[in-house]
Parts: structure tokens; C-alpha cells; sequence
């Protein structure tokens, strides 16, 4: 089978697939179900991308073909002909780009949580700058994000905070799961009295929102809330009622509380959001565990020697430490220009995924 006729095959599938959810998501008794829609929508979303490049391939073709026809008669077009054949073949790349498997996640909305590990101080310091980082890197696409939960240091950082994130025409998970992993900074802490640099860490974990929240149930029965009463920095009351809630899912143990808000039963609906979004991303794990292809990208400790990521505000360097980036303008990259690390962890993730097609 040429290569052709086995891209042909395999845009076969993903078309009617493309095709029956066109004619899905005509039938009003579809939307009836908002968490049914909105996932038929982006699986849409997805393949229209594969749809439209197929067009663009039939029609090169059909050019290419008619091009090649007058050139065995007119020289003149050979030139078109070869013009025709490089786009022919550019297109065809890029379907092959478009049939390599994704993540399933990668087109949902994302909660972050930024937690301050080695350094004390400094430490909570510099999770408030990667909190501001991606705050302007998230504005700068347009999207949104929520604080859900922060705990405040004494001198302005941040302990941990947990933030969600809506990606307006695409999935913000898709592009946030790669910071998840220890993340180190290199400088001179406010601090330090003699000049010395410092060397400390803050802990990034990225989990992939729940669209609705039938889609991971949870039974009462399954549940322990615990409330309290909500403190600020140093231990500070900052509310004089129990508002603040931690919930814990019995079967797993997994636990999510939040403080932020005065009402407890707001505190209770972030808790249950970031909740689903753990149990959600457990699932995927034991999912990928068992087929002998656990992902790598998240951390649960916030151990320096588990760095992905250093920032050297002496050098004003960024260098990833899982695709060999390096830039020195760090200054810009905290300011919000983060398109050109998060491509490099994007491009390297589509190329393990292209040879393991080929294993």
C-alpha cells in the first residue's frame, strides 16, 4: 500500500467520524444534555481541523493532476506542476501531524495549583511570580483565570495557591500540562542581607477541569467535609466564621479544601471543582499506568532534584530541562512571554508521539 492510499485509509475512519458528529450535534435533543454537547463539540472542534486540511489535499490533488495532464503537452507547465507537488506534500505532513494521537484532556479547561517548597520565604515569593507569569501569559491569549484557593506568606507570596483556567478557542490543558513539575529559581532573596544568591523551588501541579459534574460522580455517602475556621498570614484569623472547607473523597483519599471565599458554601463548590479535577487526573494516571505508559510530566513532591525548569535572574536565563531550551530573557518570559518555552515542550511531546507511531 503506497503512502498515499494508507493516509487515505486512515483519514477514512476520523471522516465519518467527523460526519456523524456533524449530524449529532444537529439534533436539538443533543444540547439537551450541556455536558454531552460540549464534549460531542470539541471532539468536533478537532476533527473539523482534519476535514478542512482533507479538503485542501483533494483539491491540490485534483489540481496537481490536471496540471500534470497540460504539462505532458506544454512544457510551460512544469513549473506548476512542481509548485503544486511541494504543496501537495506540505499538506500531507500536515495531516500526518493531525492523525497522531492526542491527549484526550488536551481540549479541556485546566486548574493549576503553584506550591512553595524549598527556600521558605523566598520560595512563596517566587510562587507569586509564577503566579503573575501565567496570569499575563493567560491574558495575552485572552483567556480567563479564577483564583480558587490561596494561602498568603507573611511577606506577600504565596504558600500555595490554586487557580482555573477557561481557554476561549481551544484547550487550555493542552497547553498548561507541561509546566506541571518543579520549577527553580536562582537569585539574590529580599531576604539576603549579604549579596549571596539562593537556590530555591515551587511545585506546579496541572490537572485537566471536569466539564460537568456528572462526569465524575461523587456520592455523598463518599465524602467527608470538614469545616473551619479560614486564617491569613502567620496564622491571622481573617474570618470569624467556619467558611473554609476541606472535603476528602474516602475511596482514594484524595483531598481538596479552599478558604478564599466568606461563604462556605462557595468554599465548598471551588473544593469540589478542584476535587473532580484530582480524582479526573488519578484516573487518567491508573489509565496510562496500565498501558505501560505513565506520564512523566506531573510531580507530586517539590524536590529540587526533581527540577523541570530553572530561572537565573543573575544570567536573565530560562532553561528547560526536558527539551534543552535556553533564553536569556527571562525578564520577558516572567512579563508573559511564555509561547516560546511551552512550543518547545509542545513540539518535543509531537515528535515521542510521531516514534512511538513507528515502534
Amino acid at each position: 500500500m503506497s503512502d498515499d492510499d494508507t493516509l487515505r485509509a486512515s483519514l477514512g475512519v476520523l471522516l465519518d467520524e467527523h460526519a456523524r458528529l456533524q449530524e449529532e450535534l444537529s439534533d436539538p435533543a443533543v444540547h439537551a444534555d450541556a455536558g454531552r454537547a460540549k464534549k460531542l463539540s470539541r471532539r468536533y472542534s478537532e476533527l473539523e481541523k482534519v476535514a478542512a486540511a482533507a479538503r485542501r489535499y483533494e483539491q491540490i490533488g485534483e489540481d496537481l493532476a490536471a496540471a500534470q495532464e497540460f504539462a505532458a503537452e506544454d512544457p510551460d507547465f512544469a513549473e506548476e506542476v512542481a509548485r503544486l507537488r511541494a504543496e501537495h506534500a506540505d499538506v500531507a505532513a500536515e495531516l500526518g501531524d493531525l492523525l497522531v494521537p492526542s491527549d484526550p484532556d488536551d481540549a479541556r479547561d485546566a486548574i493549576i495549583e503553584i506550591k512553595a517548597g524549598e527556600g521558605g520565604d523566598e520560595s512563596a515569593l517566587f510562587a507569586g511570580d509564577l503566579l503573575r507569569m501565567y496570569q499575563r501569559w493567560i491574558d495575552s491569549r485572552g483567556w480567563s483565570a479564577q483564583i480558587l484557593d490561596a494561602t498568603h506568606s507573611d511577606l506577600g507570596g504565596y504558600k500555595d495557591v490554586t487557580v482555573a483556567v477557561k481557554a476561549r478557542d481551544t484547550g487550555a490543558y493542552g497547553w498548561l500540562k507541561f509546566e506541571g513539575g518543579v520549577h527553580r529559581v536562582q537569585r539574590v532573596p529580599v531576604t539576603e542581607s549579604q549579596g549571596r544568591i539562593h537556590t530555591s523551588a515551587a511545585g506546579v501541579l496541572v490537572f485537566p477541569e471536569v466539564d460537568e459534574p456528572e462526569e465524575i460522580h461523587l456520592d455523598d455517602s463518599e465524602l467527608r467535609i470538614d469545616v473551619y475556621r479560614s486564617s491569613g498570614p502567620g496564622g491571622q484569623s481573617v474570618n470569624t466564621t467556619d467558611s473554609a472547607v476541606r472535603i476528602t473523597h474516602l475511596p482514594t483519599g484524595i483531598t481538596a479544601s479552599c478558604q478564599n471565599e466568606k461563604s462556605q458554601l462557595q468554599n465548598k463548590e471551588a473544593a469540589m471543582r478542584m476535587l473532580r479535577a484530582r480524582i479526573l487526573a488519578k484516573q487518567a494516571e491508573e489509565a496510562a499506568a496500565e498501558a505501560a505508559d505513565i506520564r512523566r510530566s506531573q510531580v507530586r513532591t517539590v524536590d529540587r532534584s526533581e527540577r523541570i525548569r530553572t530561572y537565573n535572574f543573575p544570567e536573565n536565563r530560562i532553561t528547560d530541562h526536558r527539551t534543552g531550551y535556553k533564553a536569556y530573557n527571562l525578564d520577558q518570559v516572567l512579563a508573559g512571554d511564555l509561547d516560546p518555552v511551552i512550543a518547545s515542550c509542545r513540539d518535543a511531546d509531537k515528535a515521542a508521539r510521531l516514534d512511538a507511531l513507528g515502534d
